[in-house]
């Protein structure tokens, strides 16, 4: 049992989760807090937040790393291939089969789709599923990367950029500034500042979380004050639950039987199901300030985001715990 907890925390079943659901709650009593036009310049701090969140993953990324990962360009171009093609197209056409319109909740849905997936959990479950570990690695960082261009640009096909206040071409211009930027500029201090950075990874993903829940509690809030979720049930979100879990088991089972049919070995399998199939929240709430500029919008888009990467954790960990029991199993077997 404890095993089994110890493994939670690490993927992220920890303070930070609980503290997400604790910001919702937060925005909900006291909106006015966390209002754009409340006591704290919110937006202004969250910008400089991202700023050095970017930098520092820049700092992080390590050249050696990224041309050692080069070489299983089959297992990469189908983790990337799910990331930002398949899961894309599959919400597309869930959408068209269903009839809807570009509800900000269905906008929301699709957002999620074209993010990139994360890094940490992404890694971590795959340790302990017992999968390629620098595949993983490799796909996570270089996931992330890829997103800065491709996200804003699947958005821009998926609606009439007007419907919410999205300019493609100035977005790509923000995003470049307020992401890449800091990245690049990371990347090239990797050599002096690497070292340093290793050394305070707890104190910059304590930083990180922080800006993370900042920009949640001020974008929900701005929501709530305005009552945008005042059409929306309790039933309405219990759906949206089912329907994030129905999706992440139908693209799980999809990349199971595109790396079946490719002939991946089993630890191949594994890093795709789980680089495959996350969303990263970091990405979501730190582009989403940029791609949903209006506050009242952008609480409503991250919702689907927020519920899907809480079940990403639940139902992945229990997915990578049993892969890492019947790989136990096995070894004694043997």
């Amino acid at each position: 049992m404890g095993n089994i907890k110890a493994n939670l925390a690490k993927v992220g079943i920890n303070g930070f989760f609980f503290a997400l659901i604790l910001m919702v709650l937060l925005a909900y009593l006291f909106p006015y807090l966390g209002e754009e036009e409340g006591l704290l310049p919110w937006g202004e701090i969250t910008d400089i937040g991202v700023f050095f969140i970017f930098f520092f993953y820049g700092v992080k990324l390590s050249p050696a790393q990224l041309k050692a990962g080069l070489s299983n360009y089959k297992l990469h171009l189908l983790i990337q291939g799910s990331t930002f093609v398949i899961f894309p197209f599959l919400i597309l056409t869930i959408h068209y089969l269903s009839g809807a319109g570009n509800s900000y909740m269905w906008i929301g849905v699709f957002y999620l789709a074209a993010l990139p997936s994360t890094v940490s959990s992404s890694v971590v479950m795959v340790s302990i599923a017992g999968g390629n570990m620098p595949a993983a690695i490799f796909n996570a960082s270089i996931s992330s990367l890829i997103g800065i261009l491709i996200t804003p640009l699947w958005m821009g096909v998926f609606m009439d950029v007007a419907d919410a206040g999205i300019d493609l071409t100035s977005t790509v211009i923000k995003l470049g500034i307020q992401i890449l930027l800091p990245v690049t500029l990371g990347f090239l201090f990797h050599k002096k500042l690497g070292d340093l950075v290793a050394k305070n990874q707890k104190k910059l993903k304590n930083f990180d979380q922080a800006i993370i829940l900042l920009i949640v509690f001020t974008a929900f809030a701005e929501s709530f004050a305005k009552d945008m979720f005042q059409g929306n049930s309790l039933a309405d979100f219990i759906y949206m639950s089912a329907a994030m879990a129905g999706l992440f088991i139908l693209i799980m089972g999809i990349m199971w039987g595109i790396s079946k049919w490719m002939g991946f070995v089993q630890a191949d399998t594994i890093t795709v199901l789980f680089c495959g199939s996350k969303k990263s929240l970091v990405q979501g709430a730190v582009m989403g300030k940029v791609l949903f500029p209006d506050p009242l919008i952008f609480g409503i888009v991250l919702l689907p985001l927020m519920i899907y990467h809480s079940l990403q954790l639940l139902m992945g960990s229990a997915i990578a715990e049993r892969f890492a029991a019947k790989n136990l199993e096995e070894r004694r077997v043997n």
